[in-house]
């Protein structure tokens, strides 16, 4: 929905405008912070209204002393803010006002100006494209630090780095807004009507990075938006941290519609968290990094078991249920692998260009082959030779059948039966040593960020919203932004061309005219829309 923020901002003012020249409104709040309040000072900045006209679409920036077509094509995808439903909130200054750790930094607030750019490569005549809300602390926040009380819960399968964003909500409330009262509710969303809670501070999680999966427990499903708004309210909680992958950050979505509609001042911040990488728009997934750098001990495994024997066939499986990331970069951060099986990338067993000639060739030049295969590869061909049922976990996940025994055992058959060729086969599946490890060095810093970015956006009053680096700048985005599609490598950018080229394995698309005619269609569109999404 196009619409001009120059004439929205004179019907209805807003403290963090969006546009290109500074409002007298801007220069309003910043005379009082600065003149007329104490920053130091913890009464209510109750002269000040709130100044953000705030809608929860998109809006495209106009000028008024321009054509309204010729606006430059910016969009603000917009997340939702407490005032939208609750206008009448208190304002506060921000308590970073008054922190020693803060005092040196020469802009220690986000401008309201601020945002990040969705595309950053662009031609000449591009328009300026989507754009979302920077990340970081505002100069005013709708939430008094004494009477805050958050909760965090954690949902879903494990991953590295969780641990570390439980402690950094933590430590991010108490040592920079002197929160005190913090819940844990253990045990996913369920826990918020069927379990205890405990109390956190951040001697309770000073250690807990250490540590592989979550300190307060996870499940999947048990997701009842009535029953855990209910105890929200019940409880007097007005700051939610949700992490959780996809079907997580839905129902965090929820529990912000529901929020709203029962008109509780109640923010709810989302942390995408999945091992797959499969999240759309953000750069990555907390975890992806550690679980890249584990998976290589796996695979310097295969390749040292393979090379020591005649003949050797070694095949790691790695996660992946819908994306085949880790699978990749594991293959292009290895260098012993001879093949990697994506599951947006079909392939075929048999005839020219199959796996089975490639192997056979792999095996006469090298003596032994690496393939590294993701669990979602190939589960048509597994279900379609044992007749599987289509089952789900609590979550709605399809329940993947295991492709890498599948996989194992054709190729055994295939060589000793067929060929009449003795081969030694070698399977390696380090799905849980990996999930269950603590977080390396990048990843512990990116948890950080990601932690306290969530936690400056829910003081400043944004709610319905997850965090994230988009361009490696971190930005609020809208969570059904996040949830719409899920992130999958895309066979048709450089990335995927890098691997092929790594490995010099078969693309398969010989002998699979629909997948070449999909690829070729993706190509015709990628140059139609004039996108680049090359790394």
């Amino acid at each position: 929905m196009a619409i001009s923020l120059s004439s929205s901002l004179s019907r209805n003012p807003s403290p963090f405008p969006l546009s290109t020249t500074p409002s007298p409104h801007n220069f309003q709040i910043h005379r009082l912070l600065s003149s007329s309040l104490n920053p130091y000072s913890n009464s209510k900045i109750s002269s000040i209204r709130p100044l953000i006209w705030r809608h929860n679409h998109s809006i495209r920036a106009q000028d008024q002393n321009r054509n309204p077509v010729d606006n430059g094509g910016f969009v603000l995808e917009d997340i939702p803010h407490l005032t939208n439903f609750l206008p009448d909130l208190p304002l506060y200054p921000n308590p970073l006002h008054k922190s020693q750790a803060y005092a040196i930094v020469k802009k220690t607030f986000v401008s309201p100006e601020d945002v990040v750019a969705h595309d950053i490569v662009v031609q000449k005549d591009s328009p300026r494209g989507l754009h979302f809300r920077r990340a970081g602390p505002r100069e005013i926040v709708y939430f008094k630090s004494e009477e805050v009380r958050a909760c965090i819960v954690t949902c879903g399968g494990l991953c590295p780095g969780i641990n570390t964003v439980i402690r950094e909500i933590v430590c991010g409330l108490n040592y920079m807004y002197g929160v005190d009262d913090i819940l844990g509710i253990e045990g996913g969303y369920r826990g918020f009507y069927s379990k205890n809670t405990m109390k956190l501070n951040p001697k309770v999680v000073n250690d807990i990075h250490k540590r592989g999966g979550t300190f307060l427990q996870t499940s999947r499903g048990g997701h009842d938006t009535n029953k855990i708004v209910d105890n929200i309210e019940d409880r007097g909680i007005n700051q939610v941290y949700i992490i959780g992958g996809d079907g997580t950050q839905k129902g965090a979505s929820a529990i912000s519609k529901e929020v709203e509609k029962r008109g509780l001042p109640v923010a709810v911040a989302g942390i995408p968290k999945t091992i797959d990488n499969d999240i759309a728009v953000i750069d990555k997934s907390f975890g992806f990094d550690t679980a890249v750098e584990e998976a290589q001990r796996a695979i310097n495994a295969a390749h040292v078991e393979v090379e020591s024997v005649e003949n050797g066939i070694g095949i790691v499986k790695l996660m992946g249920r819908y994306s085949g990331f880790i699978a990749m970069f594991a293959t292009l951060a290895s260098r012993d692998v001879d093949c990697c099986l994506i599951p947006e990338s079909p392939f075929y067993l048999e005839g020219r260009g199959g796996l089975f000639e490639f192997i056979e060739q792999k095996l006469k030049e090298n003596r032994h082959v690496v393939i590294v295969l993701a669990e979602g590869a190939g589960q048509e061909y597994v279900a379609q030779s044992i007749h599987a049922v289509d089952e789900r976990d609590a979550s709605g996940n399809r329940l993947l059948l295991d492709a890498g025994l599948w996989l194992t055992q054709q190729i055994k058959d295939h060589f000793t039966k067929v060929q009449k060729m003795a081969v030694n086969m070698k399977y390696i599946d380090p799905t849980y040593m990996i999930r269950a490890i603590p977080s390396n060095a990048s990843d512990n810093i990116y948890c950080t960020l990601l932690a306290q970015s969530a936690v400056h956006g829910a003081m400043a009053g944004y709610t319905g919203f997850t965090v994230g680096p988009v361009n490696s700048r971190h930005a609020y985005i809208p969570i059904a932004r996040v949830t719409a599609s899920p992130n999958t490598v895309k066979l048709t950018d450089r990335m995927w061309a890098r691997l092929l080229a790594s490995t010099n394995q078969p693309s398969f698309l010989q002998g699979n005219g629909a997948m070449q005619e999909t690829l070729e269609r993706e190509t015709i569109d990628t140059i139609n829309n004039m996108k680049s999404t090359s790394i």
